[in-house]
């Protein structure tokens, strides 16, 4: 534990060391491939069940990194039932001792950092780098939120009042429902669990089906941390059936979750239903979808944010929610940013992720696969396909290269429509006026930037350009936790701000406590 809190380094792969240390992990993973993990619930281990579940490596479908069992409704309900029980303790354990064991998890995360991120890069397909600034945000959470909880368990100001003696106090929800996504299987997940663990709630984790492997071990960590049983109950299976069952349960107090816009509006829609025996209305904390655009006049570094586009918009093989999928760009300079592009994009390597020069993988899935290539053969009609398109029939893994389509009409499909996959939207604006006016046409609100050397633009573009992230002169991914809290506007959900100050009061509820004396 630090006295403050301090960003995870990241690694340096240069280092001869660091890459042999990397190449060991990834061995040592390999030879764990395929192993059977149980559902959790009160501590108690199940593998049995009626059907399994296959964890498959996207970049090579033959190969399965882990096994789950498909659990029940009635399961799910058990897990919310141990949570409820084992929240009657856990909630009055002193805060100091639940941080104490959210610092202790961030330890051993970091001594398994590389082991890690090798899951990472065999059940996602997510690069070396990739996958080590993911661990890196899974310590940060940790450490960040335990902190935080330090101060939020401490006297909060209150106006004086002469006769009585005032407090404020935050004291936990309950059960919580945690459904994490795939793209960030290690990081939003560990993150939104252990948010709801050291503000003394408890919880039942359903990982995303295509990801569920990197939770099982964030599962032993938090374990070997220490953990009591039944704090977190973990259940795998499919999301429609156990997902609704975790959602709708009247002992349910909140639920978390961050993935497709679909998913969050049917969550926030039955949570809104007040079921039988049920005493509170359900909290929800969403983050759901984005079109995120960055935008380039003509005073920019057209380098700079060539390099800027270029990064948000491929790397992960562009499935953040974060990621640039439009490319904004007054017309004096939309030629020239369109050719740096283009270069710089045809020089990006794709293949297998465990390959250490490898920049992207493979995306998530057969799903996601058919979906991105389908918007690929949308917008090679709507617009000019410059680079990419001749993706593979998926049967030795489900790549797709960086695509780029120039002179797509900002209210066409591919502009408006999120992808979540390595498509990439050129769109021309008439000047910067335009090009704000294009940036804020779509239903989301998550992530934007702005490429200027114009102060006044950049004043305008704070006021102006609606999303809970905006970055100026950079990428606009890569969201570091205490420094860029991370939330959306819109229909990119509730604009939780993971990773700042107010997290945990999402979490909370505030109890007022006035004595006469």
């Amino acid at each position: 534990m630090t006295t403050e809190f301090r960003n995870e380094p990241f690694t340096d792969f240069s280092k001869p060391e660091n890459a042999e240390k990397m190449r060991a992990a990834i061995e040592k993973v390999r030879g764990e491939l395929g192993q059977t993990y149980p559902l959790i619930i009160n501590g108690r281990e199940i593998y049995e069940a009626d059907s399994m579940l296959e964890s498959i490596n996207p970049g090579k479908p033959s190969q399965v990194v882990g096994r789950f069992p498909n659990a029940t409704v009635e399961q799910a309900r058990e897990a919310i039932e141990a949570a409820d029980k084992a929240f009657k303790s856990w909630s009055k354990v002193p805060a100091k001792e639940r941080a104490d064991l959210i610092f202790r998890a961030a330890e051993i995360m970091r001594q398994r950092k590389f082991e890690l991120s090798a899951w990472l890069v065999f059940e996602v397909s997510k690069s070396w780098p990739e996958a080590d600034v993911e661990i890196a945000e899974l310590i940060d959470f940790a450490e960040y939120y335990a902190h935080q909880m330090l101060k939020l368990a401490g006297p909060q100001p209150v106006v004086p009042y002469p006769g009585e003696r005032n407090e404020l106090r935050y004291i936990p929800l309950g059960v919580g429902a945690i459904i994490p996504p795939w793209n960030f299987a290690g990081a939003i997940m560990g993150g939104m669990t252990m948010a709801a663990v050291v503000t003394g709630n408890t919880a039942v984790l359903k990982p995303a089906s295509t990801s569920p492997t990197i939770a099982a071990q964030f599962m032993r960590i938090m374990k070997e941390a220490g953990l009591p049983d039944g704090v977190v109950n973990f259940i795998t299976g499919p999301g429609g059936s156990i997902g609704d069952a975790l959602v709708d349960h009247p002992k349910t107090r909140f639920i978390s979750f961050t993935g497709s816009k679909e998913v969050g509006m049917r969550i926030f829609e039955r949570a809104a239903k007040v079921q039988p025996g049920q005493i509170w209305l359900k909290r929800t904390v969403l983050e759901m979808g984005g079109k995120d655009s960055i935008v380039v006049d003509e005073t920019a570094d057209l380098d700079a944010a060539a390099e800027g586009i270029t990064f948000s918009a491929f790397g992960f093989q562009g499935q953040k929610c974060s990621a640039c999928s439009r490319a904004i760009v007054v017309e004096s300079v939309y030629d020239k940013v369109l050719e740096k592009v283009v270069e710089r994009t045809k020089k990006l390597t794709m293949g297998d992720p465990s390959d250490g020069k490898t920049y992207m993988g493979a995306v998530i899935d057969e799903k996601a696969f058919k979906k991105i290539s389908d918007y690929i053969n949308i917008g090679s009609k709507e617009g000019k396909l410059l680079v990419g398109g001749n993706q593979t029939d998926g049967k030795d893994g489900y790549f797709i290269p960086p695509t780029i389509i120039a002179d797509v009409p900002p209210d066409a499909r591919i502009s408006q429509e999120e992808i979540f996959g390595p498509v990439l939207a050129f769109i021309k604006a008439k000047d910067y006026d335009d090009a704000l006016r294009i940036a804020n046409n779509t239903e989301f609100g998550l992530t934007g930037a702005v490429y200027t050397k114009d102060k006044d633009r950049l004043n305008r573009a704070a006021d102006e350009f609606h999303v809970g992230n905006l970055y100026f002169n950079r990428k606009c991914t890569g969201a570091l936790v205490g420094v860029h809290p991370f939330g959306g506007f819109n229909m990119s959900g509730t604009d939780s701000k993971a990773g700042g100050p107010d997290y945990l009061l999402l979490l909370t509820q505030a109890k007022s406590i006035a004595e006469k004396v």
